[in-house]
C-alpha cells in the first residue's frame, strides 16, 4: 500500500511530511482575500473531512475564491514555497480525495458558483467550478434543457469533472467524460489555460480536456467547465418492480439492454437497501431486490419500451410494475433510490460506511453481484448493495464502528476481495468513486506497471513540485 494511504482505523501520522505555509505566505493571502481566508479550527476540520471513513486531515489554511484569477493567485503564491493546494467543492467524495495528507492551502470553490453562459442552440452551458448540478438545472429551468450527470449527491461541476462522475442517467446520457467539451484550468505555475474550443469535436492536438477529467485535482485546478445539455424528453415514465433474487433483477436489465431497449435509468437495490429506505423515507416497498426504471421519449416509444421490459421482467420472476408519469409521482418513486446512501447509514446508527464500488462488463455483472452477496453473507457483514446496473456499476456500503479495528479490518478485507473479483471479471477497481487514497494500491494490477509509470510521468511533467493534491491517485516517488 502506498505510504500516503491512511488507515481509517487510526489517526494519521503525517506531520513529518507536512508542508505548512509560512507566516509570510499566509500574510500574502490574507492581504488579497481578507475575511475570505480562514484558519479557524472548525473551518479547517470541515475542509479536511469527506464522506469516507478516513479520519479528518485538515489543511492549514482555507481560501474562498470568486474567480479564475484568484485561484491562479493562490497557486502562484503556494508554488513559490511548494506548499500543497487542494481543491474543495462540497466535500461529498468518499475515497479520501480532499484530505490534506501533507497539509497546505485548501481552495474552496463554493462561492465561485456563477452560470456563465447557456447556449441552447449549441446544447452547451459554461459554468464556474463551484456550480452544483442542482444550481445548473435550476438555471436551465424553462429552457427545455437539462444537465444529465446525476451522481446522487448535489456535487459541484468542478468536483464531478475532477472525479469523472457518473450516476443514474449514465445508461442513456453517458458519464461526465461524455458530457464535457472544454475546461479552464490553472496549471502548477499559476498559468491559465483553456483545454479546447466549444466545438462539438476537434482533431487539433492532444485531448487535454479528458486528461484533466478524472485527475482528482492532482494535475491542475479546474475553474470553469463547458458541458453538454440535453433536451427534455417529450414524456418520461418511471417504474418500480420487485424480483425474487438480485440475479433475476440484474439479468432482466441486461437482457433489456441487449435487446436494444433505450432505458433512461436502471437502478437495482437489494432487499437490505429497501429495508433501509423504508425506515428512512417511511415507504412501504416490498423488501425484495428491486429495480427502479425510467423510460423517455414519445408516448408511443415509451409504451413500446415498457411492453418489452415488462415481458422480460416477467420471464425473470418480476412482479407488477408500479408506474408514474407525472413529475411529482416520479419523484415519489425515485426518492428512495436517491436516499439509499444516507438511509443505509441508519441501519447502524453512529457508525461509518466503508463505501466501495466496482464496475464490470455487462456480461459478468450478475455473476459478480451474486458472488459479492455470497461474500457479504459468508463474513457476516452488514453491507447494503445497490447500483447503476445498466452500466455494470454497483456499490457496497460496509457499515462499521470506526473505533473497532476488527470491524474495519473485516470491511477492508471485503473491499479488497471485491476489487480482485471485479478485476478477475475484466472490470475496474472503481467505476465512479475514483482512486483517491483508497484505490491507489490497485492501479498497477489493473493497468500494468508501464501504464502507471506513464501516469506518474504525466503528473511530474504537469506538477513537477507535487503541489496539487499530493498523495492521491499515483505516488510521486
Amino acid at each position: 500500500m502506498d505510504a500516503h494511504v491512511i488507515d481509517p482505523a487510526r489517526p494519521s501520522a503525517v506531520d513529518a511530511d507536512r508542508r505548512a505555509p509560512s507566516a509570510e505566505l499566509i500574510a500574502t493571502l490574507r492581504r488579497r482575500f481578507g475575511s475570505r481566508l480562514s484558519t479557524a479550527d472548525s473551518v479547517l476540520l470541515q475542509h479536511g473531512s469527506d464522506e469516507s471513513s478516513y479520519r479528518p486531515l485538515p489543511p492549514d489554511v482555507v481560501v474562498y475564491v470568486h474567480g479564475t484569477d484568484e485561484a491562479a493567485f493562490v497557486v502562484r503564491a503556494c508554488a513559490r514555497e511548494r506548499v500543497p493546494v487542494i481543491a474543495f467543492g462540497v466535500g461529498s467524495s468518499i475515497e479520501g480525495h480532499l484530505l490534506a495528507v501533507e497539509g497546505g492551502v485548501c481552495i474552496d470553490f463554493s462561492q465561485m458558483n456563477q452560470v456563465l453562459a447557456i447556449r441552447t442552440s449549441d446544447l452547451t452551458a459554461t459554468v464556474q467550478a463551484g456550480v452544483t448540478r442542482s444550481q445548473l438545472n435550476a438555471a436551465l429551468s424553462g429552457t427545455g434543457f437539462f444537465f444529465s450527470v446525476d451522481p446522487g449527491a448535489d456535487a459541484t461541476v468542478g468536483g464531478m469533472v475532477a472525479t469523472a462522475a457518473s450516476g443514474t442517467n449514465t445508461v442513456r446520457y453517458g458519464t461526465m467524460r461524455d458530457n464535457l467539451l472544454s475546461l479552464t484550468v490553472v496549471t502548477a505555475d499559476g498559468e491559465v489555460i483553456r483545454t479546447a474550443s466549444h466545438a462539438r469535436k476537434s482533431s487539433a492536438g492532444y485531448n487535454l480536456t479528458q486528461l484533466f477529467c478524472g485527475s482528482e485535482g492532482t494535475l491542475g485546478l479546474i475553474t470553469e467547465a463547458t458541458v453538454r445539455i440535453h433536451p427534455h424528453p417529450e414524456v418520461v415514465a418511471a417504474a418500480v418492480v420487485h424480483f425474487p433474487t438480485v440475479r433475476a433483477a440484474v439479468d432482466g436489465v441486461i437482457e433489456s439492454i441487449q435487446l436494444g431497449v433505450p432505458l433512461a435509468r436502471a437502478e437495482m437495490l437489494d432487499a437490505l437497501t429497501i429495508k433501509a429506505v423504508n425506515a428512512h423515507s417511511r415507504t412501504t416497498l416490498a423488501e425484495k431486490p428491486t429495480l427502479f426504471l425510467e423510460f423517455a421519449g414519445s408516448q408511443a416509444q415509451i409504451d413500446e419500451q415498457a411492453a418489452v421490459v415488462r415481458e422480460i421482467a416477467a420471464g425473470h420472476g418480476g412482479g407488477e410494475f408500479q408506474w408514474a408519469s407525472l413529475q411529482e409521482e416520479r419523484s415519489r418513486l425515485w426518492t428512495p433510490r436517491h436516499h439509499a446512501y444516507f438511509a443505509s447509514l441508519q441501519l447502524k446508527p453512529g457508525n461509518r460506511s466503508i463505501t466501495t464500488d466496482a464496475c464490470v462488463p455487462l456480461s459478468a455483472l450478475a455473476t459478480c453481484v451474486e458472488e459479492t452477496l455470497a461474500d457479504i453473507e459468508a463474513h457476516g457483514l452488514l453491507a447494503p448493495v445497490f447500483g447503476h446496473v445498466g452500466d455494470g456499476n454497483f456499490h457496497c456500503l460496509v457499515l462499521v464502528d470506526p473505533d473497532s479495528p476488527k470491524e474495519v479490518e473485516a470491511a477492508e478485507a471485503f473491499s479488497h476481495r471485491l476489487v480482485q473479483r471485479s478485476l478477475r471479471h475484466g472490470g475496474t477497481s472503481t467505476g465512479e468513486h475514483g482512486v483517491g487514497l483508497h484505490k491507489m494500491q490497485y492501479l498497477v494490477e489493473e493497468h500494468g506497471p508501464h501504464a502507471v509509470a506513464l501516469m506518474r510521468s504525466i503528473k511530474r511533467a504537469l506538477d513537477p513540485h507535487n503541489i496539487f493534491n499530493p498523495g492521491k491517485v499515483v505516488s510521486f516517488a
